[in-house]
């Protein structure tokens, strides 16, 4: 039954991502707010639950592959910042995408997860 979590979980963070590209579409050539915003999002997430996932005993692993796996793999989207960096190419607006996307993604998982560990010890 784990393929049916990661499914189930896929569809919704699919369908958000879907949402929040028909809510908040990105202007072409220029920088892809969209994008870098749900990879933030879903890494600050990812932290969070992953130090969420690993303080939880018996079902851990139904929780990590729905929320993790499905969820927040479905939302997030390496391919559409892989293209976006493409299309922007080695331009000012590209190089500043690509540094701006990678720091800040391992900054928001880096954050999420200290964030995630203090509310278990104080909560």
């Amino acid at each position: 039954m784990n393929w049916l979590l990661v499914a189930m979980g896929g569809a919704l963070g699919s369908l958000a991502r879907y949402g929040v590209s028909r809510l908040w579409p990105a202007a072409p050539g220029g920088f892809p707010v969209p994008t870098l915003t749900v990879n933030l999002v879903g890494s600050f997430a990812i932290g969070l639950f992953y130090i969420w996932v690993s303080a939880r005993s018996g079902d851990a692993d139904a929780a990590r592959l729905f929320w993790m796996t499905g969820i927040l793999g479905g939302f997030t989207t390496y391919s559409a910042f892989a293209l976006e960096s493409t299309l922007l190419g080695f331009s000012t607006t590209g190089v500043a995408y690509l540094l701006t996307t990678v720091a800040g993604c391992f900054a928001a998982a880096w954050l999420g997860r200290v964030i995630a560990a203090a509310l278990i010890v104080h909560g």
